[in-house]
Order: C-alpha cells, then sequence, then structure tokens
C-alpha cells in the first residue's frame, strides 16, 4: 500500500509562497507603480519642486518624429536578433542532437556564452570590430571593406545585432536541444523506414514536435530583446551614430539620466512595458493556436 504525505496546515502553501511573492512585490509592482505615478509629474531641474500634469509627458513625447523613429528601430532591431538567434540556436542543436565525437566539448563552447554579461559582451563584440584595432576590422580593411560602426549607422546596427544575437543562442539552444532530446527516436525511426529524407523528418515531424519549445523561445526572446540588450548597446554604441542603435529601452535610460526628463522617461517606460505585455498577448492568442502539444 502507498504511503502518501498530507501536510494538514492551510499555511504551509501561503508560508511556501511568501518569498516569490515578496520578491515579485518589491522588484516588479512597486518599480512599475512608482513608474506609473512618475509619468504623471513634471520636476524642476534641480528636483526641488514637482508638478502634477496627468497626461501631458505622453501628449508630448508621443507628438515627437524621434521617437516613432526609436520605435522602428527597436522591432528592426528585435525582429533580427530574435530570428537569428532562434534560427541558429536550433541549427547547432540539430547537430549536438547527433552521436558527435566531441559532442561534449561542442556542448560546452555553446553554454559558455551564456554566463557572459550583456555589458561585457558588447565590449567583446567592440573590442574585435572596433574599426583602428579590431582583429575583425583589419582582416575586413586587408579585403578591401571599410569597416566604422562609429561613423555607419548600418555598421552599427550590424555589430549589435550581431552581439546579442550571439549572447542569446546559448539559452535557446539549451532549450532546443532537451526538446529534441525528448522526441522519441521511434518516431524518427519509423519514418526514415518509410523513406522520409532527413530533411523532410526534420520539417513534418521534429519541427513540429518542438513547436511548444519553439513558442517558449520566442516569447522570451523577445522580453530579451526589449530589455536584455541595454547592456550590449550601451557598451557598444551608446546609441549612435546619430541614435541609429537607440532602442526603446535605452531612450528611457539616455532621456532620463542625460536628458533630465524624470516625466518623461518614467511615460516612456510606461509605454514600453505595454509594448511588450501586448505583444505577449497577441503571441498567446494567435501564435499558440499553431503550438501542437
Amino acid at each position: 500500500m502507498e504511503k502518501r504525505v498530507v501536510f494538514h496546515g492551510k499555511l504551509l502553501p501561503f508560508i511556501l509562497l511568501a518569498p516569490q511573492l515578496l520578491v515579485t512585490l518589491v522588484f516588479f509592482y512597486l518599480p512599475a507603480g512608482q513608474a506609473v505615478w512618475q509619468s504623471f509629474l513634471v520636476q524642476d531641474a534641480f528636483g526641488l519642486s514637482t508638478e502634477f500634469v496627468w497626461l501631458e509627458n505622453y501628449q508630448i513625447l508621443l507628438s515627437k518624429p524621434d521617437y516613432y523613429r526609436t520605435m522602428l528601430t527597436t522591432a528592426i532591431f528585435s525582429s533580427l536578433v530574435a530570428f537569428f538567434s532562434l534560427s541558429i540556436a536550433l541549427l547547432f542543436a540539430v547537430q549536438a542532437d547527433k552521436h558527435l565525437k566531441f559532442a561534449t566539448g561542442y556542448k560546452t563552447l555553446l553554454i559558455w556564452p551564456y554566463a557572459v554579461a550583456p555589458a561585457i559582451a558588447g565590449v567583446l563584440w567592440l573590442f574585435m570590430f572596433q574599426p583602428s584595432l579590431g582583429l575583425v576590422s583589419q582582416a575586413l580593411r586587408a579585403a578591401g571593406f571599410e569597416w566604422n560602426p562609429l561613423l555607419n549607422q548600418n555598421h552599427a546596427m550590424t555589430l549589435v545585432v550581431m552581439a546579442a544575437t550571439w549572447k542569446q543562442i546559448s539559452y535557446n539552444f539549451l532549450f532546443f536541444l532537451a526538446g529534441l532530446q525528448a522526441i522519441p527516436k521511434s518516431v524518427i525511426e519509423a519514418a526514415a523506414i518509410d523513406g522520409a529524407t532527413p530533411m523532410r523528418r526534420f520539417w513534418t515531424i521534429i519541427f513540429p514536435l518542438l513547436s511548444p519549445t519553439t513558442f517558449f523561445l520566442l516569447v522570451v526572446n523577445i522580453v530579451y530583446v526589449f530589455f536584455d540588450t541595454f547592456g550590449i548597446i550601451d557598451a557598444a554604441t551608446q546609441g549612435g551614430p546619430a541614435r541609429a542603435t537607440e532602442t526603446l529601452v535605452y531612450k528611457v535610460f539616455s532621456d532620463g539620466k542625460s536628458g533630465g526628463d524624470l516625466g518623461g522617461s518614467a511615460a516612456q517606460s510606461v509605454i514600453l512595458m505595454a509594448i511588450v505585455i501586448a505583444l505577449t498577448a497577441i503571441q498567446f492568442r494567435y501564435v499558440e493556436r499553431k503550438v501542437q502539444y
């Protein structure tokens, strides 16, 4: 007869949930509430007086053309990083799932970048692609290609996209590899016996069975590119040149710290939070329909 442990105390579930709820309250809800309140205020240059202006910060912000340019830059940047990080990670995971001779070392090397802080990742890629001293820049110059992310907007965007993609590949790789190893080998072997080519087996069997993992990573990657890439952009380009790599999260920082516009910066953070929540809701509403659990 199986013995089952039963906890009769009604307070135990609440005690176990309390630490996580406290962390969520202190580090999410309280700062979010403070940002919403701050977005309705205007302070003087010295912070001595505060005036409640209601929606004036939002009206001023949405009347500026450069804010919509930053939105477009963020959309391009986030789309490129999400696409390349997911695609490359899936390719590496498929290769790692095979019986390779040095599979352990191969997986370890792919996981290492995840331990690198975003700011460090930005510095590393800046060192490699620095116009005058970077090793990759020197090779490109020797090949006849003038690379300069400090002056060329397209080069700067390429640099931050590569750095952000490299930083996120390890995370995506871990989940894709776990998803591949969870797929029953008998299903793939049966398709191979029926004459399905490796490419057909991937698109008709493996990839559909990976759809829950892909959907989860899509949501995580969208949040990553909207928030966690701040350190990469700040270390590599600082939003330049000519604000070509200035994303929404970096504009919140630059306007609040350098510009001293705390109310406008808070309004930007509220809009950014609303955009991410809306994108996540859209993904769960429409994209999840195609997920096969």
